[in-house]
């Protein structure tokens, strides 16, 4: 069994409640070393990723929002978190962004949503911008 490293935790800081949970249940079933590699981000670090073309919008879902959260043991004073991770695999002890390396992890975060009632989409599985590493709260589920 798999344990998110400190920078992974590190990285869910702010990631809205119900997401963090999928992530942390996701690494105790994977068959596959993960970890965080990215959380919230600014409008500046969005702007970045759009100019390398590594992200395709300004509407991230990264960039925190307003949610109403029922869980109170994880609001926050301002109540926005982001809605988005970018995950990494570890194969060998090496870090790799190869797709055919995330559809276990991917497997495992779906089961684990799927256990715990979340609603979420992966990059993985988008038809005109394939990204494996992000998964994100299905937003027609959360207001």
């Amino acid at each position: 069994m798999y344990k998110l490293s400190k920078r992974s935790h590190q990285n869910l800081i702010g990631v809205h409640p119900d997401l963090y949970a999928v992530i942390e249940r996701a690494i105790q079933i994977t068959p596959i070393d993960f970890g965080v590699s990215e959380g919230v981000r600014t409008v500046e670090r969005q702007k970045q990723l759009v100019a390398e073309g590594k992200s395709t919008t300004m509407n991230s879902k990264h960039i925190p929002r307003y949610f109403e959260v029922t869980n109170q043991d994880f609001t926050d004073s301002s109540g926005e978190y982001g809605a988005a991770v970018d995950l990494f695999v570890l194969v060998d002890g090496k870090v790799t962004w190869e797709h055919k390396h995330f559809r276990k992890v991917i497997q495992a975060v779906f089961t684990a949503a799927i256990e715990l009632g979340v609603q979420i989409e992966a990059g993985a599985l988008w038809r005109d911008f394939l990204d494996s590493p992000h998964i994100q709260l299905n937003m027609k589920y959360y207001k």
